[in-house]
């Protein structure tokens, strides 16, 4: 440690994770119970101070496998909260991530050991401090990036109905989209693959399933949706 920036105050920096996932036709956030002062017990993200000898995004990630155990989630930076009020322990700046995770992929048993459950956002409590501003900033850069990116899929299982495309899409944007339309458009996506396998959830007749071919998209120049 050196005695530089001495004379200066010093703030703690922590990072905020905003999950999202995607089950029973509805965005979902992963939230629980703040198990710390000041707020214990007020519904929190999930979240953790950054470590002296790791970077921000670091640290994000770090928390992120902490909560979920798994590795190569898709995380952007949503920015940094820092009004001086928004931790009535400390002065706080917080850099907020979100990450898109199947719901299915991760494990019920953890899930439940961090204490956590999954929230319709449509339906979501109030949240300690500006984690709900958090929430809704994270959900409009999702919302711009789904658009022109497809990165929606990282929602999903491997193998999808359109319909259940076309619910996440309407779950994410929160309105709802014309079936002609929507499906016109994704039959003009030569990486959204038709296969020969039918799900038979919804209905006797079935409905085939799609899938996402990564390298057909790396080579598509133009994703609008």
């Amino acid at each position: 440690m050196t005695t530089f920036y001495q004379e200066f105050q010093k703030v703690f920096l922590s990072v905020d994770c905003i999950i999202f996932g995607f089950d029973d036709n509805k965005l979902k956030i992963l939230i629980g119970r703040r198990q710390m002062d000041p707020g214990r017990g007020e519904w929190s993200l999930y979240g953790g101070f950054v470590r002296n000898d790791e970077s921000v995004d670091d640290a994000a990630l770090r928390t992120l496998f902490e909560l979920t155990g798994m590795r190569n989630i898709y995380m952007r930076q949503v920015g940094a909260f820092g009004s001086v009020d928004r931790d009535p322990g400390e002065r706080v700046v917080s850099i907020a991530y979100y990450a898109l995770i199947n719901v299915k992929d991760y494990d019920d048993r953890q899930r439940e050991e961090h204490g956590v459950e999954w929230v319709d956002i449509e339906a979501m409590p109030s949240l300690y401090s500006d984690h709900k501003k958090m929430v809704e900033k994270a959900r409009k850069l999702m919302k711009d990036k789904i658009k022109t990116e497809p990165v929606g899929f990282r929602l999903l299982p491997d193998l999808f109905t359109l319909t259940q495309l076309q619910r996440l899409y309407e779950a994410v944007n929160g309105e709802e989209l014309d079936k002609r339309n929507f499906r016109k458009r994704i039959k003009e996506m030569d990486f959204i693959e038709k296969t020969d396998l039918i799900d038979k959830k919804g209905s006797k007749r079935g409905a085939y399933l799609y899938r996402f071919n990564r390298r057909a998209y790396d080579e598509f120049p133009n994703f609008k949706l």
